[in-house]
Parts: C-alpha cells; structure tokens; sequence
C-alpha cells in the first residue's frame, strides 16, 4: 500500500542500502519498504507522545493528509469505569461556545461517564447521575458546583458544594482587589472555606455579618424612579451567596463517614491536563476532537496518561 495516497497499486523500483523501494502507479511517488505504519501506534504517538500531524508525516516520511487518514481509521470507543458504588465529582468544561464535555469521575480518579453537551444544564447533569444508576452504581454522594437549581433536583443525594466554586462566586461579586474595608475581610474570610471547618467558618462570617449588616443593607432612593435599592448591591450578593449555599457548603464535614471531598479539585485537573494536550493540535474539526477527549478521558482512567 503507498504511504501517500492509499493506493494498493504499487511495483518494487529497485533498492536502496538493501531497503526495497516501491512506486505507487497512482500518485507516481516513491517510498520505502519495511518502515510500515502501525495506525494503533501512530494514534498513540499522536494523543500521548504530543506529536503534530506535521511531526508524524515528517518522521515517517509521508503527507500530513495520510497521517490524517490513518489516524481518522483508528476507532475509539468510550470505556467507563463500573464500581458498585461511587462518590460522583461532576462538572463540564468548554472548547467553544456550544462544544463542551460533561464528566463525571470518582474520587480515585476514574471516568465513570462522559458525554458532548451542547450546554451545562440540569437536566443533563440529573440524565447522568440516572444513566450512572441504571449501570448499577450506586451513588453515596456528589460532589458538584452551584448551578441554580441543581440541589433541588439532586436533593435525594448528600450533595457537596465544591467550596472553590463557592469562592470564586464571591470574587466574581467584590473582585479580586475590593477597594472597601467590608469586601476586603469578606475576601480573607471565603478564602479560609476551603482550609477550615464548619464552625470556624461561620463563626468568622456570622461577626462579619454583625459588623457590616448596617452597612450592606443600606438602601438609597433614586431620584429618577423614586425607587429604593441597595447602595452596595455587590457585596450584598455576595453574603447572600454563601448564606444561599449555606446548607451545601459542608456536607463533607457534617456526614465524614461518606468520605466526601470538599472541592471538585481533583476534575479541574483533568480538565487542565486535557486542555494541555489539546493545545498541541489546535484546529480539530469538532468530530477529530471529540475522538481526541474519547482517547484522553479512556486513557486517564485506565492510568495510562502521564500526569
């Protein structure tokens, strides 16, 4: 077969340092013999050895547009962990504005499923926790960020909010470089959440509260409408955020026998490692890079990817 176009019309054309040489009668093209390519290693080379298509048609002495077609023949079929029972992390990341892959791992690191969502909804996040028990786990608890409503629909589970995403809610609402006194102690206190227990947490917010209630509560008339609103709206969203959450920011402190992680940390990880290696072959079509996430997240969870 030719290396570059496919063609299974080729002849021997003489020899070179004892290596056959072949011609292909279509493309009229010379190659070598006794250098095959191996479509399974090529893959690998390609999702684990960081190689560009450019990288791999130079090493093997053949066209991009043949690595291409070799590599669009290998088939990667999702492959999902199936234990009896599971603490559930989930969460989705993006590669575009309507391409994004929602996963859902245990705590040890394996992919329980995944699947290509055009947007984070809650009725895909509930369809996978459902699809996760008709498989036969059984589902101790979830692990998952603060997306309105998703607690009411997931109210049947002990359900963890990853306190990280509670903090950067916080950021989102008084910066990261808060100009007033109240939004600077507000900052140093949601930043120990993370490291802290339930007590001591909301010991530090609840003399927080009693110290600024006045202020964050201060309302002013607009002249225009002659309307009241609050003064410092943005502060105030953001203790109503933590007063919201409230009864899911230390699930994992009040039931310790689950064994309930306190953030979603360990998925951010998979989803930084894989947006790393994505980045070495930038201009996918969206079907090669679904193909890509399918290797990667197999491949992860069969301890096989380099951490």
């Amino acid at each position: 077969m030719c290396f570059y176009c496919g063609s299974k019309r080729t002849k021997k054309n003489g020899s070179r340092n004892g290596i056959q040489i072949y011609k292909c009668n279509d493309c009229q093209r010379q190659f070598l013999g006794g250098h095959r390519i191996d479509n399974r290693v090529l893959w690998l080379e390609y999702t684990e050895g960081k190689q560009t298509y450019s990288q791999l048609a130079l090493k093997y002495g053949v066209s991009v547009r043949t690595i291409q077609r070799r590599l669009d023949k290998v088939v990667v079929a999702q492959q999902f962990y199936r234990p009896k029972e599971s603490i559930v992390l989930m969460d989705t990341t993006y590669f575009g504005r309507d391409f994004g892959v929602m996963v859902f791992k245990d705590t040890e690191g394996h992919h329980l499923y995944w699947k290509f969502v055009k947007y984070e909804t809650i009725s895909e996040y509930v369809a996978g926790i459902r699809h996760l028990e008709n498989q036969g786990i059984k589902v101790k608890g979830i692990v998952c960020d603060g997306r309105k409503g998703l607690f009411k629909a997931l109210q049947d589970y002990p359900v963890q909010m990853c306190q990280y995403h509670q903090v950067a809610i916080v950021m989102r609402y008084i910066t990261r470089k808060p100009k007033v006194q109240a939004s600077r102690e507000l900052k140093e206190i949601v930043h120990l959440l993370p490291h802290t227990d339930k007590e001591s947490f909301w010991g530090a917010l609840d003399e927080w509260h009693s110290k600024w209630e006045e202020y964050i509560n201060t309302r002013a008339i607009n002249p225009e409408t002659g309307k009241s609103r609050y003064v410092h709206k943005r502060l105030r969203s953001a203790y109503k955020s933590l007063e919201r959450n409230k009864q899911y920011l230390f699930t994992w402190y009040d039931s310790m026998e689950l064994g309930l992680p306190n953030t979603n940390n360990q998925l951010e990880g998979t989803f930084t490692a894989l947006k790393n290696k994505l980045r070495n072959h930038n201009g996918l079509s969206r079907k090669r890079k679904e193909k890509f996430i399918n290797e990667f997240l197999k491949a992860f969870t069969l301890g096989i990817v380099n951490k």
